[in-house]
Order: structure tokens, then C-alpha cells, then sequence
């Protein structure tokens, strides 16, 4: 099974055109054996108490049936050794004196090889040893010049016109980020530059312009939420990095200091009670303040939304708004303090960060909530989507006196299932992408009179479960979809006709009867991986198998 569960765009220009490999040096290898010795110390702990566990279901068992069990092992030890002595067949082998220095030597045995100073066994007096390398004519190692070391920058080499796609996948029960990198040219191209393993089922990825603990610095990160409780910041820029740079968590200090070390931090146990310090669920959600870079928000299972300070790496407040798990975060537009937040318990609450106990309007929808997004071009409406396939759109200025008297705006059964992602066209207003579990992608123009559908798709990604617009002005019509299938697709909206025709009076696009090829950019699949996919579908398994598992 493989499947993406989230996807970021990378505006352009932010990635570091030349990244850095990860390099091993003795103060890492250092944290590694501390690591490996921190992992070594909790499997001890975990053995442990599995022995008491195991000591207490077994404390009727007397010493006599011990003392029985020790009498059959030497019956059996004793049966097999007349077994190996009846054997004329291994008797040959003198499997009883295989241990001997004679046997092992060879010398009695191979007489003329010892005269002929080629002993068969034991003998390596006749290996040379050679302290340089380069002085044994046996071993030939490749040249490391300029050349290779060229060609391996310009293999990694982003450009200032290439945006970076950033998708958390989960494949064969192993979970990493991938990191592609998005070329929008006559010929667009798309692929992996590298990726980073995950501890866990990775829920929410976001992008973050700040360097962790120097948010005074630019950087190009990733946070990444996961079925554990903590956050992970990576650091897009380094290739085959081995631990994050910073982990939101329990990896901070108990004295609300600042973090350990990713690679030094002592394994903690789960604790199921939420508190203000950390989360103590899965992370469903991830929202970075664009005004206040240090800023990140994250909602959790745990039924709390968090303000993280990136500083300090540590939690800055933690909010109560919800009485269910929160799975849905947005930040205002133009007021940088008001999150959005959207929860399970079916209620939508935006609230001022700096007032963390002050009453919160609250809106109240029929279903459990998907996705919240506040509208770029209107800071008085929001869009809300639901587990039953309905978008919602609401004007904050009119409170209800309940949640359950809400009244939206508008109401679209945009689609018959899940309506599990949206997003808005960063710069062509009533521009909105909605994708579904029902597999399908569609597109809407929203006018004074309401939304109206421009085109509907299945883009083959299978069950989708993210669709975002690109950021950047000149990619805003690209669309990366991706899904139950494990594909990442960027559909360059604008090539298709009924697009150019809905939106030709709001941004500047082609003529609707201009003759262009409709573009949809993905990764080129081996012939190996293409004939399982098409085994699997004559086969009627894989992704038939997921949707009967989720049905039920």
C-alpha cells in the first residue's frame, strides 16, 4: 500500500539553489552512538517489564515443573546426540572435535599444501597488508575529482524558477517526506531531489520560512505532523539528513529550557492526559503565521490547539476551544492573531491568540469538519468543508447566537463523500478547488450569485486527500493533487479550455479557443512499477481492498 496523506508547496526563489549533502563528522557519530544507546536502554526497560508481566501470569508454576522441564531438555539433548553418533554418514566430519586447532589448521590433514607453504585452512601468513591504499595493486578505488563533485551540484541544483513540492507519504507501513522539485518550463517536469524518513504516520506537513531557534534567519523548513505526538522541523536544504533539526514535543526541556537534541533526547513514555506544554496525540493539523515567522500553530487528537514559539522550540500557549479532536487550523489574512480552528465536535471558532480566555465566536456546521480556509480576497469570509461532501462559506461579522443556529452564506453538496480538501486561487478571486474521497477534483467560480461548477475530474490519484493551489504569481493556475494511489499530480489548470473561458475576466489567460494541449505534470513510473499497478487492477486488488476497509 502507498499513499500521500499531505501536501506543501515551496514558493520559488526559497530553497537554497545548491543544498548541502549531510555530512558525518565525529560530534555526529557521537550523537548517534548516544542514540543507539538510548534506543538499546528503553528496549531493556520494555524487556523488562514484559518479564514481570510475564513472572506474575506464570506465579503458579511450582519448582517441580521446572525440575520436569529441565529433565525433558536433557532427554532431548541426549536423544540427539545418539542420533549424531549413529550417523555414519556425519561421523566422517568429527563434528565432535570441529573445534580443534587441528582440524581448523588443516596441517595434519594437508600435508604437501603445508610444504608447498599453501596451507587450505588457518594459514594467512601469505596476505599482505598494505598501509596505503594506494600501494595495493589489487584494489582499484575511482578517482574523486572535480568532475564528479560537479556533476553531483548540478544534480542537486534548484533554481531560482523552480518551486519545491513537499509530499508526506506513507508506503509498506514506512513513512517519509519526499521532496520534489516542480519545473514549469514549455516541457514542465517533476521529481524527487530527496526525501526523510518519519517515525510515524505522517497526518500534516507545512512550510516554514524561519530557521528554528534563529527565526531571525531565513530558512527553508518543513513541519511535519505525524500520528505521534510530537512535530518534527526538517531542513529542506540538507540532502540525506539523517534527524530533524528541532522537534516540537516532549523533546523539550522539562525546565522549559530549549530542546535537547534530536539524537539525544531520552525516549518518554506515552502520556494519554493533555497539558499545556506539549501534545500528547496524534497532530492532525499545522498552520504557520506568514506575519509573525516565529509563529506556528498545530491542532491535535488530544482536543488542544497549541501556539509554538520556534525561538525556543517550545510551546508558547495552549488553547481548550474544543471539545473533540481539532483537525483544522487557518490564519487571518490580515489580522495575525486570529486562527481559525476547526474540530470534530462539528464547530468552527475563531480566536484571538492574544487573548487566550476570552469568549470565541463560534460557528456550528452538520458534520465533522475537514478543512477550514480563510478567504484571501474578502478577510470577512471563510470556507468550511465537511465529512458529507458539504463547502460552506460564512461571513465573520455575523455571530450566531449558537452554533446551532448558524446560518452560512452559501451551501454546496460539492460532492456525494468526504469533501476531505480545498483550496482558493491565491490570485483570481471566487477561484476554488475542492477534492473528495469520491476520487474526483472540481472547480468552481464563485460570483455574487453563488458557486457554480466549471469542471469536474478524476485525476487518477485514487481517493484524493490534498489539493493546493501554487503560491507564486506566475504557477497560481497549478494545482498539485495527490492521494490514496501514491501519486503526486500538478494539473496546470489553465490549459484547460472551460477554465480559460469561467475566469478569461479575471485574470489573464489564453483565449478559450486558443488550441493548447491540456498539461498534467507527474512523476514517470518504471515499466516495473507500471505492470504491478496493472496486475493489481486485472487482479481487482490494492486499491479496492482500501475502499471495502474504509466502507466498513
Amino acid at each position: 500500500m502507498s499513499m500521500i496523506t499531505a501536501t506543501a508547496w515551496v514558493p520559488r526563489g526559497r530553497a537554497s539553489q545548491h543544498p548541502a549533502r549531510y555530512e558525518f563528522d565525529e560530534e555526529e557519530y557521537g550523537r548517534i552512538s548516544k542514540l543507539a544507546k538510548l534506543e538499546l536502554d528503553d528496549a531493556n526497560e520494555d524487556l523488562e517489564d514484559a518479564r514481570k508481566a510475564l513472572s506474575k501470569t506464570n506465579v503458579s508454576t511450582n519448582g517441580n515443573d521446572a525440575k520436569s522441564d529441565a529433565e525433558e531438555d536433557d532427554q532431548e539433548q541426549n536423544g540427539a546426540d545418539d542420533v549424531l553418533s549413529d550417523d555414519d554418514d556425519l561421523k566422517e566430519y568429527d563434528l565432535e572435535n570441529y573445534d580443534d586447532d587441528e582440524v581448523l589448521g588443516g596441517a595434519e590433514d594437508e600435508p604437501e599444501a603445508e610444504e608447498n607453504g599453501n596451507p587450505v585452512f588457518g594459514n594467512i601468513g601469505g596476505l599482505a597488508y598494505y598501509k596505503d591504499s594506494k600501494e595495493d595493486p589489487y584494489l582499484k578505488l575511482p578517482e574523486q575529482g572535480d568532475a564528479s563533485d560537479d556533476e553531483e551540484r548540478e544534480e542537486l541544483q534548484v533554481l531560482a524558477t523552480d518551486n519545491m513540492v513537499l509530499a508526506a507519504r506513507i508506503e509498506d507501513e514506512v513513512a517519509h517526506l519526499e521532496v520534489y522539485v516542480y519545473e514549469d518550463e514549455a516541457d514542465a517536469n517533476l521529481y524527487v531531489h530527496h526525501d526523510v524518513m518519519l517515525p510515524a504516520i505522517p497526518l500534516c506537513v507545512e512550510w516554514l520560512d524561519t530557521r528554528p531557534n534563529k527565526s531571525s534567519e531565513q530558512g527553508n523548513f518543513a513541519a511535519v505532523g505525524t500520528m505521534d505526538p510530537d512535530i518534527e522541523l526538517w531542513d529542506l536544504d540538507i540532502v540525506d539528513c539523517m534527524f530533524p533539526t528541532a522537534i516540537l514535543g516532549q523533546g523539550s526541556n522539562d525546565a522549559g529550557g530549549p530542546p535537547l537534541e534530536p539524537a539525544t533526547r531520552k525516549k518518554k513514555r506515552k502520556i494519554k492526559k493533555a497539558n499545556d506544554s506539549y501534545h500528547v496525540d496524534s497532530v492532525l493539523s499545522l498552520a504557520a503565521n506568514r506575519t509573525h515567522r516565529h509563529l506556528l500553530a498545530s491542532a491535535s487528537a488530544d482536543k488542544t490547539t497549541k501556539l509554538w514559539d520556534l525561538n525556543t522550540c517550545t510551546a508558547a500557549h495552549s488553547y481548550t476551544h474544543h471539545t473533540d479532536k481539532v483537525c483544522a487550523l487557518s490564519w487571518h489574512p490580515t489580522q495575525s492573531s486570529v486562527l481559525l480552528s476547526g474540530s470534530y465536535d462539528r464547530t468552527i471558532v475563531a480566536a484571538d491568540m492574544r487573548a487566550p480566555n476570552t469568549t470565541v465566536p463560534r460557528w456550528g456546521v452538520e458534520s465533522d469538519v475537514e478543512q477550514v480556509r480563510w478567504d484571501p480576497h474578502d478577510d470577512n469570509q471563510f470556507y468550511v468543508s465537511t465529512e458529507n461532501g458539504v463547502l460552506h462559506c460564512f461571513d465573520a461579522r455575523q455571530l450566531p447566537s449558537s452554533p446551532k443556529k448558524s446560518k452560512a452564506t452559501w451551501r454546496l453538496q460539492a460532492h456525494e463523500k468526504s469533501l476531505s480538501s480545498f483550496s482558493i486561487n491565491p490570485i483570481v478571486p471566487g477561484f476554488i478547488a475542492t477534492a473528495s474521497v469520491d476520487r474526483t477534483v472540481k472547480l468552481w467560480n464563485v460570483t455574487e450569485t453563488g458557486p457554480s461548477m466549471v469542471i469536474s475530474r478524476d485525476l487518477g490519484v485514487g481517493k484524493v486527500f490534498s489539493a493546493n493551489f501554487a503560491p507564486d504569481k506566475a504557477v497560481a493556475f497549478r494545482l498539485a493533487v495527490a492521494g490514496s494511489k501514491g501519486a503526486v499530480q500538478v494539473w496546470d489548470t489553465s490549459t484547460n479550455r472551460a477554465v480559460r473561458e469561467a475566469f478569461a475576466g479575471k485574470a489573464k489567460l489564453p483565449s478559450a479557443s486558443a488550441d493548447i494541449q491540456e498539461r498534467l505534470i507527474a512523476i514517470e513510473q518504471d515499466n516495473e512499477e507500471e505492470e504491478e499497478e496493472a496486475s493489481d487492477e486485472e487482479n481487482g486488488g490494492g486499491e479496492g481492498g482500501w475502499e471495502s476497509m474504509d466502507e466498513d
